[in-house]
């Protein structure tokens, strides 16, 4: 783990620990991170996106991470729901990723749920960011979102914002298995993969929303 604020590095330890997990070190900045990492196997590395070295020093470590141990989930943490932080996350990867707020991992369940999510090579993007990103005025439709029905790119906005199909369907006055047929039909057409355990479809399709609404920014 590595954030440069003591209080908060001391605190999210004893928390990992509640939570069952094994702590193996806790460093103030990106290149202590490193060299722990060459000396310790580590599942998860946990960091804050503004430490240093630099303003944004936790997403160029991330970087460096991912490339040299690939199989290293990542967690990145910030005070503020950022849009530009999720999308260079992105350029970074979409497996064994996440990027969630301090306040909300402030709590042991919210943390070990996205630590085995992480670990289970799932990317995980905190739930406010996707609703604000949702809650800008449509894009403009192009691409491979170009192919959906506007009902189908109502279904995705509420996907983005991570609501269940039971949710969605009270959103979009359907029945659950309507949505459920309106789901499948945005995953062929965005032409996600077909095997939703190993790459998460779900996940990716809000992606293709995201970086939609990035491109019409």
């Amino acid at each position: 783990m590595a954030d440069d604020g003591a209080l908060f590095r001391e605190g999210l330890q004893l928390l990992l620990s509640a939570a069952g997990h094994e702590v193996v070190g806790c460093v103030e900045d990106g290149d202590r991170l490193l060299e722990l990492l060459a000396r310790t196997p580590v599942d998860v590395a946990i960091m804050d996106i503004r430490m240093p070295p630099g303003a944004d020093g936790g997403l160029q470590t991330a970087q460096r991470v991912r490339a040299r141990y690939p199989d290293v989930g990542l967690l990145l943490l910030s005070q503020h729901a950022e849009a530009h932080y999720l999308f260079r996350l992105l350029e970074i990867g979409t497996e064994r990723i996440g990027y969630r707020l301090k306040d909300q991992v402030a709590g042991v369940g919210v943390l070990a749920d996205t630590l085995v999510r992480i670990a289970a090579g799932e990317i995980v993007i905190e739930p406010a960011l996707a609703a604000n990103l949702v809650d800008r005025p449509s894009p403009p439709v192009h691409g491979l979102l170009a192919d959906l029905t506007e009902r189908e790119r109502a279904v995705l906005r509420l996907m983005a914002e991570g609501r269940s199909n039971s949710g969605i369907a009270t959103g979009v006055f359907l029945s659950v298995k309507s949505v459920e047929k309106c789901i499948a039909s945005i995953f062929t057409k965005l032409s996600l993969p077909a095997e939703p355990a190993a790459h998460h479809r779900r996940v990716l399709a809000v992606l293709a929303y995201l970086r939609s609404n990035r491109m019409a920014g």
